[in-house]
């Protein structure tokens, strides 16, 4: 099938100008192409116009017949909205996905990646009917840091996609790019998992390195995400983590062992 009109589905404000950016430096990888941005209905962030392209809202499954007459092409990039299978089954739908699939599917890869060690990274794959989980037209890992938070390793990660974005988007376009299946099943991480992690108990007993590992997994600013509650007052508490990696020649004040 040949992709004329391309439906782009984000809620990040960083990559639909990238995006946008993208399409007027790179005027070949429209070829008489159209693309047009939505987000999901309440997202405040797509004031303005960029390059002349805008972002209206749009929810998908109350107008899956509508995208599926009026689009040939349907990208995620960070949407907040699961596509529902009448759309993948009869779309073609790629996703952009902050995480080095089949590795921590699902949400916050960066927050799961600092806490089970596993691979980070971005992907770019085809949808299927379970989450992040069809087959993949390119990835590119991404180191994590022993002084990242879920913010440093996020931007990071973002950088990534931006790097995949531009070496594959005219691919994409022209649906002449190939795939190949995850090596596995991998695992997922749901909104649920995340919040279960978000209350710090302040009576559990762990070492150092798993205290510091959640707290800059969750240390992702401006967003409020551990706390605790006071035994005390019944207040509930944030926190946040500040990770800085030392890079003067001076280290005469550190022990030697």
């Amino acid at each position: 099938m040949i992709n004329e009109k391309i439906l782009v589905v984000t809620d990040n404000k960083e990559l639909f100008e990238f995006f946008a950016e993208l399409l007027v430096d790179q005027k070949d990888l429209l070829g008489g192409r159209t693309v047009k941005f939505v987000c999901s209905p309440g997202n405040d962030l797509f004031e303005d116009d960029v390059h002349g392209y805008a972002v209206s809202p749009l929810r998908i499954k109350d107008h899956i017949d509508e995208v599926i007459q009026d689009f040939d092409l349907v990208i995620s990039a960070h949407c907040k909205q699961i596509f529902p299978d009448k759309l993948v089954q009869n779309r073609t739908c790629i996703n952009i996905h902050p995480g080095l699939n089949p590795y921590n599917r699902g949400w916050f890869p960066q927050v799961f990646s600092i806490l089970n060690s596993l691979p980070l990274g971005a992907t770019i794959h085809e949808i299927d009917e379970e989450i992040d989980h069809g087959n993949i037209i390119a990835q590119k890992a991404v180191p994590l840091l022993a002084w990242d938070t879920s913010l440093t390793a996020y931007n990071r990660v973002q950088d990534a996609e931006k790097d995949l974005i531009r070496e594959n988007l005219q691919a994409i376009f022209t649906n002449t790019y190939t795939t190949f299946p995850p090596k596995e099943e991998g695992n997922v991480n749901l909104k649920y998992d995340f919040n279960e992690l978000r209350e710090i108990k302040i009576e559990e007993t762990i070492t150092f390195q798993k205290a510091i590992d959640k707290l800059r997994a969750l240390t992702h600013p401006p967003y409020k995400n551990a706390y605790f509650i006071d035994p005390v007052s019944g207040d509930k508490i944030w926190i946040q983590i500040i990770l800085e990696k030392d890079t003067s020649d001076d280290r005469s004040n550190q022990t030697k062992s």
